[in-house]
């Protein structure tokens, strides 16, 4: 799984900017609970995150290699966006049952297809670890020597949190290290294909609409989590019937007004929000150009082939959209940095550093990290 992590998301309205954020369910008590209930929210912190009753956090899944999914039935239906479910649709199309042309649509419990190595995920707990991952790690020790003791740590607390259970564990750093957190899930590798609209519909603007706002796509598709007669998770077999999750989404059909209280329960990637100026530098002017460059080849190799034949775009039509999503987002990366002449803030920020660093001699160990940092870059 990547490093793909629960946070909750929440805007008022488009014209109140300061107002967004992005926060760990379970720090929401802590620090930001109030704000939210403020702006509109009419739940609790312990309705939206909750280890010991159900809550909103058992209706949203981590889908597949890190999508986000929510249940939205009492028999374990789920919504996801159609890329998200892109590579199974793909999986079970062929010439005769295009399923990525015309779309598909299981009419019963029978017709709906099972999808080898797919997996949902469910978040079961969060834990700040910190304390226990730096456990036996000083100043006075080498960085080699301080990751191996880390390492250790890790290892030892994953064991322990997933002793007699069949959950899944992670601990991920958070503030490049300076925060570690343990997740743990519990898995079903039993979902099956329900519904999803053709691409014409799942896709509409293809490349061109991709990482582009406002985007008038269909963009879901649906699936159903089974499990074995226990409800708990099981390989697939016929024998397992649909999953009932503690917790599932209402959908409302009443629709939504001006300056109505939004928000967004989910799983981002990770963030480079603290990335230095001269690793910005090198993105901007090196890596990203030759990433974008490499994948303009492949793209364009493969876009041929698949225009000769549509067997051949039916099994590189997922693949493609992969590479292409990575491209067109990369272009955008480097686009947006430039706009808003992101390279000159962080170097402002860092001068700004350094000031402050000299200003208190018991600061002195903070002189040589730009240096090293500069020096990592040339």
């Amino acid at each position: 799984m990547r490093n793909i992590l629960p946070f909750i998301f929440f805007f008022c309205s488009l014209n109140i900017i300061a107002d967004e954020g992005m926060w760990m369910p379970l720090l929401l008590e802590k620090y930001n609970i109030e704000i939210m209930q403020d702006k509109g929210l009419k739940l609790s912190a312990e309705d939206l995150y909750s280890i010991n009753n159900s809550s909103l956090k058992d209706a949203v899944v981590v889908f597949g290699n890190g999508c986000t999914g929510a249940v939205i039935s009492d028999d374990g239906l789920i919504i996801t966006n159609y890329h998200c479910g892109y590579d199974q649709i793909q999986y079970h199309s062929t010439l005769d049952k295009n399923y990525l042309e015309n779309g598909f649509w299981a009419m019963s419990r029978e017709e709906e297809l099972p999808n080898p190595g797919l997996s949902v995920s469910f978040l079961k707990k969060i834990e700040d670890v910190t304390k226990e991952v730096y456990k036996g790690v000083s100043e006075n020790q080498s960085r080699s020597e301080q990751d191996s003791i880390m390492k250790n740590n890790i290892s030892g607390i994953k064991e322990k949190a997933v002793a007699e259970s069949d959950y899944l564990a992670q601990i991920k750093s958070f503030f490049y290290g300076n925060q570690y957190y343990l997740f743990l899930y519990e898995s079903f590798a039993d979902v099956r294909l329900v519904g999803a609209p053709p691409s014409s519909i799942g896709k509409f603007g293809g490349d061109t609409d991709n990482w582009m706002w406002p985007r008038h796509t269909g963009d879901f598709s649906i699936f159903r989590i089974y499990a074995n007669d226990k409800n708990a998770p099981a390989d697939y077999t016929e024998k397992n019937v649909p999953y009932h999750p503690k917790k599932s989404l209402t959908i409302s059909l009443s629709g939504f007004g001006e300056n109505d209280f939004s928000w967004i329960y989910g799983y981002p990637g990770s963030t480079e929000q603290f990335l230095y100026s001269g690793a910005m530098e090198f993105m901007v002017k090196e890596s990203l150009p030759k990433k974008i460059a490499i994948r303009d080849i492949k793209l364009n190799i493969m876009r041929k082939a698949m225009e000769t034949d549509p067997a051949i775009k039916i099994k590189y039509t997922a693949k493609y959209a992969h590479i292409s999503n990575s491209w067109k987002k990369w272009i955008g990366i480097i686009n947006g940095l430039q706009r808003m002449d992101a390279l000159n803030q962080k170097i402002e920020f860092e001068t700004n550093f350094i000031s402050w660093i000299y200003e208190d001699n018991s600061r002195n160990k903070y002189q040589k990290l730009i240096p090293s940092l500069d020096s990592l870059h040339r």
